[in-house]
């Protein structure tokens, strides 16, 4: 395991002795523009687990990518290999379709401080609530970014994470109605506290979401990977492309049904994944949006 290699595999080729929030943003954005966030290893057949040696090894050398506990631990090593002030914490992820935040803590987040001040750096949560930039963590403070407006409130110590998206245009009208759209102009992420977490906090979480019948990942194949521009994800057959501020205060949202033998030639293209086993996709309609 060594910095080199990883900072290969995200394209990142700036300052490795600035411990600043411009150094922060750069390392940051060129890793969610290069891994992506995903449960393929779920639907293929694979285990997913926590030890660091081995997330180091699928991400940085079998350029795979990850789920938060992957994606944000692997990050919280590169950083604390830096020199940055980091520790993890644990969130609750809001569910629209049940209109609820969970009751299992599976979320874990990177909180980064420079200087005095606390940034929240979340490089494992996909699609358009994926921030773009770390974040500040004061709250009632509109933090506005290319994916849209985040926003931290908080109430008796907990902390609440919650984003305003533009309107969408969706050329393809079959789509219009996708379950995968987002409805609300306003959307509630997740909620946590500021109690420091280890990564053996997420044992339990990780072995339940990866074979429960009620997890969301065993419901849904997922890859997102953020572009400059936007975003790409391919939940189950569905391949979307979205591109931020196509037109003012409008995102552009393509949609595409893929068939069987089209699934790996995308998974190649467009995110950059290779599968070492057959992934069976799969898409139960419900509780996740774009």
């Amino acid at each position: 395991m060594n910095l080199e290699e990883y900072f290969a595999r995200t394209g990142y080729k700036g300052s490795l002795e600035k411990q600043d929030l411009e150094t922060l943003t750069d390392i940051f954005q060129h890793h969610i523009r290069a891994v992506p966030f995903e449960n393929l290893s779920i639907h293929c057949g694979e285990k997913i687990t926590l030890e660091l040696e081995h997330v180091y090894n699928k991400i940085v050398q079998r350029k795979r990518g990850g789920w938060c506990m992957e994606n944000n631990q692997l990050l919280g090593w590169v950083l604390k290999c830096l020199g940055y002030d980091t520790s993890f914490l644990g969130a609750y992820v809001f569910n629209p379709h049940q209109n609820a935040y969970a009751t299992i803590m599976t979320h874990l987040l990177v909180k980064v401080v420079i200087d005095g001040k606390a940034y929240i750096v979340d490089g494992g949560f996909g699609v358009s609530y994926q921030m773009w930039q770390p974040m500040e963590l004061v709250s009632g403070k509109d933090q506005p970014q290319a994916p849209g407006v985040f926003r931290f409130t908080e109430k008796n110590a907990i902390w609440y994470l919650e984003k305003m998206r533009r309107k969408q245009y969706i050329p393809n009208q079959n789509f219009s109605n996708s379950d995968l759209l987002e409805k609300k102009e306003c959307r509630k992420v997740y909620m946590f506290s500021l109690e420091p977490r280890t990564v053996e906090d997420f044992r339990f979480q990780c072995t339940y979401l990866q074979t429960s019948p009620d997890s969301l990942f065993t419901k849904k194949s997922i890859c997102t990977l953020q572009t400059t521009d936007g975003f790409r994800a391919l939940i189950g057959w569905t391949f979307t492309e979205t591109t931020y501020n196509y037109k003012e205060n409008m995102d552009l949202v393509e949609f595409v049904t893929l068939e069987d033998e089209e699934v790996e030639k995308t998974l190649k293209e467009k995110f950059n994944i290779t599968l070492e086993r057959k992934l069976v996709p799969i898409h139960v309609k419900g509780s996740y949006t774009i």
